[in-house]
Formats: C-alpha cells, structure tokens, sequence
C-alpha cells in the first residue's frame, strides 16, 4: 500500500512539475520588453511615450518599411504593379506566415504587395526585396537609408520580413514616425492596410489585424507583428471627427490584451487631442544627396554630390571619339524608351465616332543632335523641336536619380509625340529629388498632353506660368 502510494504520489509530483514548467514558459515566451506610443497623426505630437526609444524586436510591423520601399520604388517608375516576379527559393523558404509561394513561380508584384501588407506574408515580404533590389541584403541597406531619411533615429533593419535576427530592432517611437509616413505619403496605398479580406493571386487572404478594425470604431490600419521575442505588436491608426490618432505598442503578451491596451490608448489620445488643430505633414526623403546609381553597394552610406568640379575626373576623348560614344549611348536610351514605350497602348483621341489609330515611332527619324549635345555638356535641358512660345509645362514625376528622370522624359516624349512636338525636356533638381518636365507648351496642349498620358496610368500634373 505504501509503495502504491508512493508511486502515485510520484506521478502528481511529475505533473505538477510539468505544468509549472509550462506555466513558466508562456510567461517567458508572453513577457517580451512593452513599450507605448501615441500621437496626434495631424502634428506630429507625442500624446503618450513609455519606454518609446527602447530598442526592441519590431517582428513584422518591419513589413512597413517594406511596403513604404514598394511604394516609392512604384512612384518612381522603378517598377510596375503588374511586373512579374520571379520567386527565389530563399523566398519560397520562408517561414509561416506565408502565401504559398513556389520557387520558380511568377506573380504579379501587386498580388506580393496584398499578401505582406494584409496576411503578413513572409515570402512575400522577401519577393518583394529581391525584385526592387536583387536581394534581400541590399533591400535591407535601401530600407536603412530610408529610415534614416524619415527620422527614426534608433532602427536597423536586416531583412525584410521582421523576423527575429542579431541588429533587427526599433522603436515605438520610429515605428509610430513610420506608420505617419504611410499615411501622408502614400495616402493612395493606404487602403490596402484596413482590408479585411483580399485577393492575393493564388488565393484570398484575411487581414491579421482585423480583430481590431472590426472591434475599435474609426480604425483603418495599419500593421500587426509577432515573433516570441516581440512579443504581440501593433500600429494602430484611427480617425474619428477631424482626428486622427497613431498608437504603437511593443510586447503585449496576447492579441487580445494588446488590442485592450491599443483601444485603451487610443482612447487616452482622442480625449487630450484638439479637436482643431493644422495638419503638419511630414516631409518626404529627401534623397538630393544621396547616390542611388550605387546607393545598394554603399550600404547605407551617403555621398556628397559636387557640381563644380575643379578638374576633369577622366583623361579627355578627341572630338570624334566623344561623339561616337555619345551616338552609342543615345541609340541605346531611345531604343530601351521605345521598346518601354511601345508596351504601352498608344491611342490618339479623335472624335467619339473615329478610331483610335496606333503610333509607330522610327528611330531612325528622331533627331538625335541635341541629344548629343545634351550628353556632351552638363545642362539639362534638350529640345526635341523649336519651342511655341508657350508659357505652360506638364510634370511627370519625381525620382531619385537624374538618369531616371530623363529616361522617363524619352520615353513619354516617344509614347505621346504628337502633343508634346515642340517642348523642351527639362530635369530640375529639387530637395525631394528630380522633376521630369516638358516646358513650352500652350495651356490647351498641357491639359491634352495631361489627359492623354493620365487615361495610360502615367503620372502627369501641368505646370501654369510663374
């Protein structure tokens, strides 16, 4: 009986063992370092901060940075919605969370973009690195030169789907700088970040943060994170009235209690938040300093552009030797813009009764003088024919680097050649980077170059006299 009950008594021992060893696990796995945030999304003011320059494990609120890159590298004609990307088996390997994705397969960038922004897709995250920068590595260097930029002072990243890694860490104050930045930069996107379900091209996602949106009224975004050494995070965005408030937490140990805390928090920022107050949009990055030709093998570093150079860096060609090479150079552009340009459906509008006729534009044909010219000296502006007197222009958009402006100047300039005959390609460098523009034109032929290249999707704002 005696050993019986010995035995027994054994077995309640090991239990109880078990279970306070379980108990202590969850507490360790749940106890991650907490951190808090809230701010006045229209200022920029800090409502609340608690530990908010604490350097912690981001897990996937780092996807923010991702799809921020994405965006941009979209404005800037880096890359379109509808390219198709090839899958890399480093990315097929990701861990859950995960869309499914298959090496070798290829899916449309928007499809990527859906699954990182809404499922928190793992491989998707990581596609989207290797197709802006050809890895994952120098997607991380563009990520950290961008932070930068945008003022989060304490953040590193490594990779770009937020898991745990040595250096990966921020802050909730650079997370909640981020989540503003999304907001006001690329309002047009925004969206993406309050869809409850989605369809990400293989199949249709839920939202990991839709428990939120569906219980806190005026939510609309932005971004859940979770690893074991995160703990459970989230930036939360919420309007209501004229106010919008950002609130960031760090290490809440359950969905539902950091969700608590969120809403706790939200609600402490609408009731000190004015309910009048100027809206303060944060400034872009500004890259005008930054080489991005060879940004993604500097790691991070920035390099500082002279304009006036007291010595020519390279030996000088003979005449006819620079003019062979610049002949090359340009036969090159204008077939790349072409072949570009001809991707592109290109219609001329008539009247509502007359067909469309197609555009068929001979390289041969295009004066390439003044090109030549232009690639000899160090202005930039190239006329494409006399000018008309006009006193408007038409801006097509912005970019980071000189050489991507003017390739997208060549390539508008071929694709709408009958409403832009005549203007002056120009290339402007601003403190947000360089403005491809047509100068010359009346104000009819503005607002028609506009509409025309607008309804084919291309960026396009005109520009009045002064």
């Amino acid at each position: 009986m005696f050993r019986r009950l010995t035995s027994s008594g054994l077995v309640v021992v090991r239990m109880c063992t078990t279970l306070v060893a379980i108990i202590f696990t969850t507490h360790l796995v749940w106890s991650a370092p907490y951190a808090a945030m809230v701010m006045d999304a229209r200022s920029g003011k800090v409502l609340h901060a608690e530990n908010a320059d604490t350097r912690l494990h981001p897990a996937s609120l780092t996807k923010m940075m991702t799809l921020y890159v994405v965006f941009e590298a979209v404005e800037n004609g880096e890359i379109s919605l509808d390219t198709k990307v090839r899958i890399s088996k480093k990315a097929a390997a990701e861990p859950p969370s995960k869309l499914g994705l298959r090496s070798g397969q290829r899916i449309k960038l928007r499809y990527l973009i859906r699954a990182a922004a809404v499922k928190s897709a793992n491989d998707a995250a990581t596609a989207l690195g290797e197709a802006i920068e050809g890895s994952e590595a120098a997607f991380a260097r563009r990520m950290n030169r961008t932070a930068k930029e945008l003022g989060m002072k304490r953040t590193t990243f490594k990779n770009a789907h937020g898991l745990t890694e040595k250096g990966h860490l921020s802050t909730a104050r650079d997370m909640t700088i981020l989540g503003r930045h999304l907001f006001y930069d690329y309002p047009d996107y925004y969206n993406l970040f309050s869809r409850i379900r989605t369809h990400a091209g293989l199949r249709e996602v839920a939202n990991t943060n839709r428990r939120f949106l569906g219980n806190y009224r005026g939510a609309d975004g932005i971004k859940t994170g979770y690893t074991r050494a995160a703990g459970f995070n989230l930036v939360a965005s919420a309007e209501r009235g004229q106010e919008r408030i950002i609130t960031t937490v760090f290490g809440g140990r359950s969905t539902a209690t950091r969700n608590k805390r969120v809403a706790q928090l939200m609600d402490k920022g609408f009731k000190l938040a004015p309910s009048r107050v100027a809206v303060q949009k944060p400034a872009r990055p500004d890259y005008s300093i930054t080489s991005t030709d060879t940004g993604s093998r500097l790691a991070g570093k920035t390099v500082r552009v002279k304009t006036n150079r007291p010595y020519s860096p390279r030996p000088k060609l003979r005449p006819a030797a620079k003019i062979q090479l610049a002949t090359i150079d340009l036969k090159s552009e204008i077939e790349s813009a072409l072949s570009e340009a001809q991707n592109v459906r290109i219609e001329v509008e008539r009247s509502p009764t007359e067909q469309a006729t197609p555009i068929s534009v001979n390289i041969a044909t295009i004066d390439t003088t003044s090109a030549i010219a232009e690639s000899l000296g160090p202005t930039v502006v190239s006329r494409l024919s006399t000018s008309n007197g006009g006193h408007w222009g038409i801006n097509v958009g912005r970019f980071n680097t000189r050489y991507a402006a003017e390739k997208m100047l060549l390539k508008t300039a071929l694709a709408e050649i009958d409403a832009l005959d005549g203007s002056l390609r120009k290339v402007h460098q601003s403190r947000q980077g360089f403005e491809a523009t047509f100068l010359g034109l009346s104000e009819s032929r503005a607002l028609q170059a506009c509409t025309r290249l607008s309804a084919r999707n291309i960026k396009c704002s005109t520009i009045s006299p002064g």
